[in-house]
């Protein structure tokens, strides 16, 4: 019987298809962290102040060699089928599952890549499910390296890093690729070049009527929640796109706030032919914001922004790919503390990354590739390739600096 159910589906199908990447790299990482104490500190008045006696720690350096997964493209098996209901109209459906090829250890599990409906027509498409959100496709789209492999670019890893180590990217924003529970619209492909998408995603949080019977629990009202848009033009060699995302990471019912991060950014490529160029310029502001009459809020609650810009390019070579990227992002914060003399208060966190890489195709669906990268910080940032754990730090005495890595894999698409 369940052979027949599972037989009448396909039947009911015009079309479904088995598809999947299988990608395994030997990769190395390393992080860096450094005593940058020289035996001089600043008073209260911004004087320095030196104690002859200390004696600097030097450097500690983390590192490891794995067989690694996803270098070149994400490790995954899916199915995906449409079916034709006439006058223009088609249901689909798309299930896409991570897989860790290197240890076996996730197989179909779950399908937290994408799991979606969907209803398409002249209208265009509505799609139901866990889906990319519009503000995470400019990061993957214009970056040379596809957000994949130890060429990331730092804008994706900034944005889905949380400097605190709580949960989820910066900010605490869980949305920061895909959301779950989404309602998405994307516009007809028959615009001429013109192309986009919006998506609301829901909270989920139970609400209650009296308000005043809400629990006193944090983030229990509307945390979770996402909003965002995509909209661009793609013709020929030229494809921009701007993008803006909403994702609500905090809120507090009886202060009558909302901790929101905001994320703004614009992509575009242009391919010459010999070569293809990218770019992104992306903002993520972490803001409170107040929405409700409980108390009297602060005039001002300083906010922190995460700034980014890349630079990127591929150039064909017979059947190789040289793919290259520069990326550097910037944390900002809204206090006005005046600096004292010698005593630089402000030094916003910042960091820069250069990704270089090989991939030769050996057909369509099998590739080998090589890439290598190195990231630098300052001013207290502690972002690394494949989120490498700098040194314990719990005494303050080491400060990440560097952190680089490389992939040597083969991909096989199916």
């Amino acid at each position: 019987m369940a052979a027949l159910a599972v037989a009448g589906v396909a039947s009911a199908q015009s079309s479904v298809t088995l598809f999947g990447v299988v990608d395994a790299s030997i990769s190395h990482y390393s992080a860096t962290s450094r005593d940058l104490y020289n035996g001089v500190s600043y008073n209260a008045f911004g004087f320095p102040v030196y104690n002859p006696l200390y004696v600097n720690k030097g450097s500690v350096k983390t590192s490891k060699t794995v067989l690694a997964n996803s270098g070149y493209n994400s490790s995954r098996l899916g199915f995906r089928g449409t079916e034709d209901l006439g006058g223009g109209l088609a249901a689909s459906f798309w299930l896409e599952a991570p897989i860790t090829n290197d240890d076996g250890a996730t197989g179909v599990s779950t399908f937290a890549r994408r799991s979606t409906v969907s209803l398409s027509g002249g209208f265009g498409e509505v799609r139901l499910g866990r889906d990319y959100t519009p503000s995470f496709w400019n990061d993957t789209v214009f970056d040379p390296f596809g957000t994949n492999g130890v060429g990331t670019n730092l804008i994706s890893t900034a944005n889905g890093f949380n400097p605190t180590g709580g949960a989820g990217g910066f900010g605490g924003n869980l949305n920061s690729t895909r959301s779950s529970n989404s309602i998405g619209y994307f516009l007809p492909p028959n615009l001429g070049g013109f192309y986009g998408q919006l998506m609301y995603a829901f909270h989920e949080k139970t609400k209650y009527d009296p308000g005043l019977a809400t629990p006193n629990v944090a983030s229990n009202s509307r945390a979770g929640r996402y909003v965002g848009g995509r909209f661009g033009y793609a013709n020929g060699p030229l494809d921009l796109a701007l993008a803006y995302g909403r994702s609500t990471v905090a809120d507090d019912f009886y202060a009558g706030t909302t901790g929101n991060v905001n994320t703004l950014n614009f992509g575009v490529s242009y391919d010459f032919g010999p070569v293809k160029l990218f770019s992104e310029l992306s903002q993520a502001k972490l803001k409170t914001e107040v929405d409700g009459n409980f108390v009297v809020q602060p005039a001002s609650v300083p906010s922190t922004k995460l700034n980014g810009w890349l630079l990127g390019v591929t150039v064909p070579v017979g059947a190789g790919l040289i793919r290259a990227s520069y990326s550097a992002v910037k944390y900002k914060t809204g206090n006005t503390t005046n600096d004292l003399f010698f005593n630089d208060q402000n030094n916003n966190p910042k960091a820069n990354k250069l990704a270089l890489g090989y991939v030769h195709n050996l057909s369509k669906r099998t590739a080998l590739y090589a890439t290598i990268a190195r990231v630098s910080n300052k001013n207290g940032a502690a972002l690394s390739v494949a989120n490498q754990p700098f040194a314990n730090n719990a005494a303050n005495v080491f400060t990440p600096k560097t952190s680089s890595g490389y992939d040597f894999g083969i991909r096989h698409a199916f």
